[in-house]
C-alpha cells in the first residue's frame, strides 16, 4: 500500500455520538402514531442505512408497510430538524485525532448515510474548526453506502487514489464500502456496533481510542 495521503470519515458513530437524538426522534414519530418506543440501544442497531431503513427495522412487522415507512421517514426530518443538536456531541478524542491529521498535511473528508442536509448541519456545529471537505450525506440519485459509489466521488474531488484513503467507520456497512472503493478500512470500536460485525466486515484494522488512528497513520 502506498503512503495514506487522505482520511475518510463516517460521521454518525465515528466522529458524533448522535446517537440519543436519533433515538428520540425516531421515538417522537413512532409514539405520534402510538406505535412502540425502543430503548435507545436499539438503536445502534436501526441507524447506519438511511432514514427509510430506519423505520424499517424499528416499525413492527404487523403494521409495516412502504407507505407507513415513508410516512415515519418524512415525519422524522421533521421531527429532527428540530432535535438533532440537543445531546449530540463529538467523541472524546476526536478534536485532537483532527488536530493531529492537519498537522500531519492530511486530507480529510466525511460521507454519511444520513441525510446531506443534516449531514452538513451536524460538521458545521461540531467540527467546523477542521477543513473537511467534501462533506457528503445521503443525496438524490446516489446509492448509499456500503455503493462505493459516494466514497470513489470523494477520490475524485480530492484528486487522491483511493488506496491512499484510510476509511474510519463503525459499522459493517463502513468496511464493505471501504473495500468497494479500494480504501484501508479501520473500524472504530467506540461506535455502535459491535467488534464482531466490524471483523466480519473486513476491518483491516480495529481501533479503541481516535488516538490510535495517529499511531496507525505514523507505522504505515
Amino acid at each position: 500500500m502506498i503512503g495514506c495521503r487522505a482520511v475518510l470519515f463516517d460521521l454518525d458513530g465515528t466522529l458524533l455520538d448522535t446517537l440519543a437524538d436519533l433515538a428520540d426522534s425516531a421515538n417522537a414519530v413512532l409514539q405520534e402514531r402510538g406505535l412502540p418506543i425502543h430503548e435507545q440501544d436499539a438503536y445502534r442497531y436501526y441507524v447506519g442505512n438511511g432514514v427509510k431503513t430506519l423505520f424499517q427495522r424499528a416499525l413492527p412487522e404487523a403494521v409495516r408497510s412502504d407507505e407507513l415507512v415513508e410516512a415515519c421517514a418524512a415525519s422524522f426530518r421533521d421531527v429532527y430538524d428540530r432535535r438533532w443538536n440537543i445531546k449530540t456531541r463529538p467523541f472524546e478524542g476526536v478534536a485532537e485525532l483532527l488536530d493531529g491529521l492537519v498537522e500531519r498535511g492530511i486530507q480529510i473528508a466525511v460521507l454519511s448515510n444520513k441525510p446531506h442536509r443534516f449531514t452538513q448541519k451536524c460538521v458545521a456545529e461540531y467540527l467546523s474548526l477542521w477543513p473537511l471537505d467534501p462533506v457528503l450525506g445521503q443525496r438524490e440519485g446516489i446509492p448509499l453506502k456500503p455503493d462505493p459509489a459516494a466514497a470513489l466521488e470523494v477520490a475524485g474531488r480530492l484528486q487522491i487514489a483511493p488506496r491512499a484513503f484510510l476509511y474510519l467507520g463503525d459499522t459493517g456497512t463502513d468496511m464493505l464500502t471501504a473495500r468497494a472503493a479500494g480504501m484501508r478500512p479501520v473500524g472504530a470500536l467506540w461506535g455502535f456496533r459491535p467488534e464482531e460485525e466490524l471483523r466480519q466486515a473486513g476491518a483491516d484494522r480495529l481501533i479503541r481510542a481516535p488516538a490510535e488512528m495517529l499511531s496507525l497513520l505514523d507505522g504505515l
